[in-house]
Formats: structure tokens, sequence, C-alpha cells
């Protein structure tokens, strides 16, 4: 009997230092910032765009398929830095902002280029509120406020869309990146690695972006799309990389999932795609007569996508050319993407890292004149091998029926 009145004693005892939901809100006190983008106007103060969520109307649009007001509500405030902009945009709203669920920072490629980003993302890491998987991406040619207001038909909430299309082109052309804040710190206080950003921007026509009817006509008059991979150095965007040099400097990050390889055959442009399904890339970094040297080591496998030539599939002859010419288009594509990073003197591969790791000692002497000395004149040497697992259903392209030739 003695135990049990202890126990309920000791019950009784702690409950009393039991804080209880001390700070709680409920959600029709707060404003939940799904996204904000950070601008520069005329005279040299911060905008931000802090777009919020509607949830009566996002859940309206997705069980209806429609409605006549907008998912999102748009806030701006100007000021020095983040919190000021963050006390600034407190008096305009009834709420309190809520940036727990906040998903995407959009920052104008003005602020990139001229004043760069590091002092820009301290705000948003200490905030006990904010996640550190948020994403990052770079108006180009816009302006940040244009992205952030922008309403979208499939994905209510545009911060959703455009991380999901940044997400789509990472793994199916590999011509974007998806990285978040926690990335983009690490990547700025490194010395061995600079940052990469995904570019984003709006096509169509810009005046209609923020209004409703663009979201009820089947023909979207303007849609955020991703636009290339932003390359920093110090902090600050030096140059845009499209295409074949995004790719190719993704294939070197190990970033790739799964793209397209388009190549000329006989004299006619893209005649065969080639669809990767699985690669690895390995980097390693040697010293060699007392100079770093780097090794990249390449193996893709993919299938057979398209043939708009008469080619004979079943030749294993055929099949091996092919191999070989995959293998080097895709080598040139990540030779071309390291001679363009070393023209910009920024080391977004993180071949820095790599020597640090694997060469502390001459790290240190290294280190202070990496990117401006060492990097460019760093010799690279890349192999790739290419297989081809599957040719499709048909070895035969129906098009050696119509053409004579085939191989």
């Amino acid at each position: 009997m003695n135990r049990k009145r202890s126990v309920l004693l000791l019950m009784l005892i702690c409950t009393t230092f039991t804080s209880g939901c001390w700070d709680k809100k409920e959600l029709n006190e707060m404003a939940i910032v799904s996204a904000i983008g950070v601008d520069k106007n005329k005279d040299g103060k911060l905008v931000a765009t802090f777009q919020i969520i509607n949830p009566s109307n996002v859940a309206g649009a997705l069980q209806g398929g429609g409605g006549t007001n907008p998912p999102i509500s748009i806030y701006r405030a100007s000021g020095d830095n983040i919190l000021e902009m963050d006390s600034v945009a407190s008096t305009k709203i009834s709420r309190d902002m809520y940036f727990a669920h906040a998903n995407l920072i959009v920052i104008s490629e003005e602020i990139a280029k001229e004043e760069g980003i590091n002092a820009i993302f301290d705000a948003f890491e200490r905030s006990p509120e904010f996640r550190a998987t948020t994403r990052i991406v770079i108006a180009r040619g816009v302006k940040a406020r244009n992205i952030v207001e922008t309403l979208t038909a499939i994905d209510k909430v545009t911060a959703e869309k455009i991380n999901r299309t940044i997400e789509s082109t990472e793994k199916q052309n590999g011509g974007s990146i998806n990285i978040n804040l926690q990335e983009v710190i690490k990547d700025l206080v490194s010395t061995g690695k600079e940052p990469i950003i995904s570019g984003f921007t709006v096509s169509g026509q810009k005046d209609k972006e923020d209004k409703m009817e663009n979201t009820q006509s089947s023909d979207i008059k303007a849609n955020p799309r991703a636009a290339g991979i932003g390359v920093f150095k110090e902090g600050k965007l030096v140059d845009w990389l499209d295409g074949d040099k995004a790719i190719g400097s993704m294939w070197v990050l190990d970033r790739i999932e799964s793209t397209n390889l388009n190549m000329d055959w006989k004299g006619k442009k893209d005649a065969i795609t080639y669809q990767v399904i699985r690669q690895k890339t390995n980097v390693s970094v040697k010293v060699e007569n007392g100079k770093p040297k780097v090794f990249i080591k390449v193996r893709a496998e993919g299938d057979i996508r398209e043939v708009n030539v008469s080619l004979n599939l079943s030749s294993p002859h055929v099949l091996i050319d092919i191999e070989k010419k995959l293998a080097k288009n895709l080598k040139k594509e990540m030779e071309d993407a390291i001679v363009r990073a070393q023209k910009n003197k920024s080391d977004i591969f993180g071949f820095g890292e790599i020597m640090h790791e694997s060469h502390p000692k001459l790290w240190k002497k290294l280190e202070k004149d990496w990117d401006d000395d060492t990097f460019p004149k760093l010799e690279a040497q890349v192999q790739v091998e290419t297989f081809i697992r599957r040719t499709g259903l048909r070895n035969k392209p129906y098009l050696s029926n119509i053409k004579k030739g085939d191989q």
C-alpha cells in the first residue's frame, strides 16, 4: 500500500512540471507561407514577396476542379534585411506568418549577380520554424515576384509546381538541379566546392501570371518553367549552364537518374535516341609528379528508344558501334562542362573536397589558390562505358522496308 501511495505522489509531483501546450496556435490564427521571393527595388532595398496559402480555396479547387478565388495570396514588404521585411509584412496581415511549410525561396538574378547570396540565408537558417530542406531557385530574366505570384493550373500552389518541375527535370534529363537551403550553405562555406542553383523563369504573357484566367484556360498564358543551372563563385552568380553544358555537369556530379542521349548516324541528325536507365559516376583524385589529377569513370546502361534511319539492331557489330559513339559523345559533354567550369574558375564539381579527403597534406598547400590557380589548370581524365541492354520490340525498324541499304 505504501508503494502505491508513493507512486501516486510521484505522479502528482511530476504533473506540476508539465508545461502543456503553452505556445499553441490555432490554424485560423496563422498565415501559412509557402514561398518567398527576394528582389531589390530602385532604392537598393530588399523587397520580399510572401506567397500565403488560402486553405479553403485550395481545398475547393482540389475537390471541384475550379473556383473563382485564387488559392494563394501575395503580400510584399521592403527592408534592409529579411527580418525587417518580415516585420513590415506582419503589419499588412491579420494573422501570424507561419514559415514551417515554406518550401521555396526565389532569389532574383540581379541580387545573385551584384550582391551575392551569402548574406540572404542567415535569417532562414537561424529560424527555428524554417526548414533546412527548403528548395532554392534563381529567377532568370524575370523578377522573383513574377515567379512567386504566378497562378498555375495543375498544382494549385505555385511553390509545389516549381519544386515538382525541378525534380522531374533533374530526373528526366538532368537540365536542373534539386538543391535545398542546407546544401547551398554547405557549398558556400566549403573551400573545395562552389554551389550551383537551378534557374526558373516565366514564359508566355508575363502580365497574365497573377490572373485567375491563367488557370481557367487549357492554353496557359503564363507558365513558370525551368531555365538552366546557375554557377556561383564566392557567393555570386557568374554564369548560366544550358543544354549539354548543364547535362554534362550533372553527369560529373553523379546526379543523372534518367536521360535521353541523341546521336547522329550516317549524316542524319539525332537519328538514334538512347535512354539511360541506370548509371554511376566515380570521381577520384590522384597525385602525379606532385600535381593533382582527376579521374572520372562513368558506366551507363540503357535502351534504344527511337531509330529514324535504316538500321539492323540485331547485328552485334552495329550495337558495339553505337555504344562506342554514345560513349564518345558523352565524354565530350562532360569534358566541355569541366572546361566551362575551369573558365569560370568555379569548382562546382567538388574536386577540391575530394582532394581534401584523399590528400589532406597537399590540400593545405593548394587550398588558398585552388579556385583561381590550381582548378583552372587541373587535368581531368574522363572514361565512359555505355551498354545497350534492350532495343525494343523491333530489331529492324520498319524504315528498313521503306529505305533500302540497311546495315
